[in-house]
Order: structure tokens, then C-alpha cells, then sequence
């Protein structure tokens, strides 16, 4: 089975990853967050909103505003990402079909939980606390490590250098 999250969770995620190396008081513009990442700026708005109001980012109005962590990297888990982007509800969606076809049964044949929908909760379960032992500091962490030559981190440094915008708060 192939279990496919929608492209606004890559996105989401890889932006919380950037917005972590913003200075104190900088924030980065949705569009230069889309421009670094090669995504739509209208798909990805709707990310970057979806994570303010899930208190993961704050938002900065006007001309020099933008988007910067509302919470310290070790503090935002991966489901917290998940379950902003995506919402709450699970990703298996039992819809009974065991009760549809020809020559229904009746009711009592239905009385216990469908076994597949407990399976899949169950699995839901353990995918759930796995996301939630992994923070954004941890990602970045192992960035750091796997990153032999610096590459990763010039790149993103350097439009860091470009693109931030500085504010008061």
C-alpha cells in the first residue's frame, strides 16, 4: 500500500525548516519562500496560513513583513506540520462498504468495528508517534550532518542574506 500526503506537507515543512535560520526579528515574504523552493506562491500561501493559525508560525503584516516561527524549533514536531497541512482526520476514511453491495445484511452482522478500520487506526496510531518524537531541530540536526561539504547550508545562507527582512519584534 502507498500512502501518499498531499505536496503542501513537503512545503510545509521544508519552509518551517528554513524560517528556523531566520535571525531574531527576521522573517521571510511567502514569495521569496516559494521562489527558494521552485512552488506555487498561491498553493503555498495557503500552507503558510494554515501554519499560523496552527501556532507554528507568526505572521508579520505589511510591506516588510512576512512569516517566522511562533514557537522554537525543538518545539514544533513533524505531526505538528502534518496536522496543520493536512488537518486532524485520519488518513484511512472508513466508509462501511462491508454494508453496501446486493443482498444487504442486516445490522447485527455489523455490530463490531469494522477490523480493517481498527487496523489501519491502529497503524495511524504508530505513524502519529513516530511524526511526534521528531522535531524540526532534530531534521535540522541531521541536516548538518549529512551535509559533508556545506553545500546545503551555503545555499541556504546565502539566500537567507538576500531575502530576509528585518523587523522590530
Amino acid at each position: 500500500m502507498k500512502m501518499k500526503l498531499g505536496d503542501g506537507v513537503e512545503q510545509s515543512i521544508h519552509c518551517v525548516g528554513m524560517l528556523a535560520g531566520l535571525s531574531d526579528g527576521g522573517v521571510l515574504s511567502a514569495a521569496a519562500l516559494a521562489e527558494f523552493h521552485g512552488v506555487s506562491v498561491s498553493y503555498l500561501l495557503k500552507h503558510l496560513q494554515a501554519l499560523s493559525g496552527a501556532g507554528i508560525l507568526d505572521t508579520v503584516p505589511g510591506p516588510k513583513g512576512g512569516y517566522r516561527l511562533a514557537r522554537k524549533p525543538e518545539e514544533i514536531t513533524l505531526l505538528d506540520i502534518v496536522l496543520a497541512a493536512e488537518g486532524p482526520a485520519p488518513a484511512f476514511r472508513c466508509a462501511e462498504i462491508r454494508q453496501r453491495g446486493p443482498n444487504p445484511l442486516e445490522g447485527r452482522y455489523f455490530a463490531k468495528p469494522c477490523g480493517i478500520n481498527a487496523a489501519m487506526l491502529a497503524a495511524e496510531r504508530v505513524y502519529r508517534a513516530e511524526l511526534a518524537k521528531t522535531s524540526i531541530a532534530d531534521v535540522l540536526t541531521d541536516l548538518r550532518q549529512t551535509d559533508t561539504d556545506g553545500g546545503i547550508a551555503a545555499r541556504g545562507c546565502a539566500f537567507l542574506e538576500l531575502h530576509e527582512r528585518k523587523t522590530r519584534n
